[in-house]
């Protein structure tokens, strides 16, 4: 993949939810305001129908549940 200043880009990404696992690295999205642009965050849970995503790593708290998908969609609400 190629990053942003067209160098290669620093994250392997997961995009196969049905392999997903606690750990992987995914890029997301996020609905309203935000809608195009990507983020990076960190499994930290996955269900059935779901996933939980943490979105920091200086911050652990910081969690968000998004869907399960090749790149999860986040709802603005949970920002």
């Amino acid at each position: 993949m190629i990053g942003m200043g067209g160098g290669d880009c620093p994250f392997e990404f997961n995009f196969d939810e049905k392999t997903f696992k606690v750990g992987d690295v995914v890029s997301y999205r996020v609905t309203g305001s935000l809608d195009g642009m990507p983020f990076v965050g960190t499994l930290a849970e996955v269900h059935d129908d779901h996933v939980i995503i943490a979105a920091d790593a200086n911050d652990p708290t910081v969690r968000y549940r998004a869907t399960r998908e090749s790149r999860p969609v986040v709802d603005e609400s949970e920002i």
